[in-house]
């Protein structure tokens, strides 16, 4: 790999609603300096993502970039994992049996 100053991150796409863009979590845990209780944060970053090949749970790891707009300053680099989100998939109900539950 090439040396570079560039940050990379990894973390969990939050929210693939924008066209090319995903909100990525990324989460880090540091001690705290009095109490010495480990703390978590968490932080979003809006990412680039080119093909719109991200979803919504899916692990994925970002570089810093030049500044894409007002707040996007990362790119998504790679996909580690795709999410595990189960699709809802409509059922097909016989309306006979709904009416007839509601009229008794």
């Amino acid at each position: 790999m090439s040396y570079t100053r560039r940050k990379v991150r990894t973390g969990q796409v939050a929210s693939d609603k924008m066209n090319k863009t995903v909100v990525v979590v990324v989460g880090t845990s540091r001690h705290h300096s009095f109490y010495k209780k480990l703390v978590k944060h968490n932080k979003k970053y809006k990412a680039h993502d080119e093909n719109n090949a991200c979803r919504t749970g899916d692990k994925v790891k970002i570089m810093e970039t030049r500044p894409l707009s007002k707040e996007k300053r990362w790119r998504v680099i790679e996909i580690i994992s795709k999410g595990e989100l189960a699709e809802a998939k409509p059922e097909v109900t016989d309306d006979t049996s709904l009416h007839q539950t509601q009229n008794s």
